[in-house]
């Protein structure tokens, strides 16, 4: 049995992780830490309120003894800053990742980065860059086992909807068309719950690469 923490389960790839975790046997805890309850009840679930996304300090005794974190917070780069997206998305992502290498080092942790993403750091895309120093430096940290999840496309599934108005109009209008990709190219776009197994699975069986992109994603589902 493990018990998991995720962030970001507000958002489309959190809320699925979330769910999967909820319903899996081999799950026995989840830790959700958030600046919002997410207003559900469940055996399982606990919540962790923090605003302070920069530090962890006052919070090392609610994350002792986890084996896993499944980190889904972030942001289209879409209209942001260089400064502020790499403030949301490397500086978060490290400061609990530091935090929780330092109390839980045999851990598992799985980052959600993105298909592009440059792991050079010198793509012309800023948010490749910035991805790819976040991937670089969680991956020197020393976990026992971490992974950069690079889904690219991602189908909705159990009724979870995208918070970024411009996805989920593609959703809304254009769902018919991923699904063809889907059936015609089936290792090419995963779903939320594939994401979810994926995650569970990685924490329970571990896998052969760090870096993991749909095929990665889709065949570690089906362990």
């Amino acid at each position: 049995m493990k018990k998991v923490i995720i962030t970001g389960a507000t958002g489309m790839i959190g809320k699925g992780v979330l769910l999967e975790c909820l319903d899996h046997r081999e799950i026995s805890e989840v830790l959700v830490i958030g600046r919002n309850s997410l207003g559900m009840n469940h055996a399982k679930l606990k919540e962790l309120i923090h605003t302070d996304f920069t530090d962890f300090t006052d919070v090392k005794d609610h994350v002792k003894g986890f084996d896993a974190c499944f980190f889904c917070l972030g942001v289209s780069a879409g209209g942001m800053k260089k400064e502020q997206y790499r403030h949301i998305t490397y500086d978060f992502t490290l400061a609990l990742a530091k935090t929780l290498r330092a109390i839980n080092p045999g851990m598992t942790f799985n980052y959600v980065s993105g298909e592009g993403t440059d792991t050079t750091e010198k793509s012309s895309m800023m948010w490749a860059r910035v991805k790819g120093k976040t991937e670089n430096d969680l991956l020197k940290l020393g976990f026992r086992q971490a992974y950069m999840f690079r889904p690219g496309a991602i189908i909705p599934l159990r009724g979870i909807k995208s918070k970024t108005k411009s996805y989920q109009f593609i959703y809304d209008y254009f769902m018919w068309l991923l699904k063809i990709i889907k059936a015609v190219a089936p290792n090419s776009i995963v779903n939320t719950t594939q994401i979810g197994l994926a995650m569970i699975n990685s924490a329970l069986k571990g896998y052969e690469k760090s870096i993991l992109k749909p095929k990665d994603i889709i065949d570690l589902a089906n362990e």
